[in-house]
């Protein structure tokens, strides 16, 4: 959907180019994952030499001497860093923007122990593996997540990622919620599609959506009487033309996972009342398209 608003908005006709960004943009999704995950992993490392240096200075105060560290012995930070699959990833896709920019790990750190999610666990002399979890799901999506020198920073990084950081936050989050214990681990970082038939699919329906715009725009002009077609929101019209391109065009797609799918983006991405326009036209399209018999689904329970 962003890269055929993309298109719009920039005049472009070169397919094979928007394809290609299209994909690099899918792409880059798994490296926004690594960067926002292993930021837990260096903030444990910096609050580790932290307390090391403090301790080893030479009027060191008992409490540096013998320091609280239950923070840095938190055992998802120690799932974190000792997970293989997460460990190959950082390393494959050569992740290395904590190194380059750890100021805003240090900036990070600095808001955490200032907040009273830390001091609250750091008081509780109880440890358990729940507590531990329960903390650093918190601690992401309170602290971090939040963070808007963070956000900046990701938004100067890749201007792709302001639609996405959502979704990857959402997916850590569960994770984290997912992880059962130290032994077992829990966590594998995900893959961008599930299979070639999964990227496939993400490329068909570009193409598609692009190649019959005025085609699919037909099918839904006639619906809205009381609008003027400029009137229209473009990712509106852009959400119409890949919902009514899936049913037309795409027999092994259920037309209920289709209506879903769309509705869910128009509340997204869409205001409230666009939202609303959205869901009665493909409604009455869906009516209309089977009276007609022109949506051809195959496989069992497919309409």
């Amino acid at each position: 959907m962003q890269s055929i608003y993309a298109m719009h908005q920039n005049g472009s006709d070169n397919l094979e180019k928007e394809e290609k960004f299209l994909y690099y943009s899918i792409d880059a999704i798994q490296d926004l994952y690594l960067i926002m995950l292993s930021a837990l992993i260096e903030i444990c490392k910096k609050e580790t030499i932290f307390l090391h240096l403090s301790s080893q200075k030479h009027l060191a105060t008992p409490q540096e001497r013998k320091p609280n560290e239950k923070f840095i012995k938190n055992a998802i930070f120690q799932i974190l860093a000792e997970n293989n699959s997460l460990s190959i990833a950082l390393e494959n896709r050569k992740i290395d923007n904590w190194t380059l920019n750890d100021d805003y790990i240090l900036l990070l750190l600095n808001d955490i122990k200032q907040s009273k999610l830390y001091q609250n666990y750091m008081s509780n002399a109880t440890n358990t593996f729940e507590e531990d979890k329960d903390f650093i799901v918190n601690l992401f999506m309170e602290v971090i997540v939040p963070n808007e020198k963070l956000y900046d920073y990701l938004e100067d990084n890749k201007l792709t990622w302001i639609d996405d950081i959502p979704v990857v936050n959402t997916e850590i989050i569960k994770q984290l919620k997912a992880i059962k214990n130290v032994e077992e681990g829990g966590l594998r970082v995900p893959k961008i599609f599930k299979d070639n038939e999964d990227k496939d699919f993400v490329r068909d329906l570009f193409r598609k959506t692009v190649l019959n715009e005025k085609e699919l725009a037909k099918e839904y002009d006639d619906k809205t009487p009381n609008w003027d077609s400029e009137r229209i929101a473009e990712i509106d019209t852009i959400i119409l033309k890949m919902a009514i391109c899936e049913f037309l065009k795409f027999p092994s797609i259920p037309v209920k996972v289709t209506l879903n799918e769309y509705l869910e983006l128009a509340k997204e991405y869409s205001t409230p009342k666009s939202s609303i326009f959205i869901n009665g036209i493909l409604d009455n399209l869906v009516k209309e398209l089977e009276a007609n018999d022109r949506i051809k689904k195959i496989g069992r329970g497919l309409m």
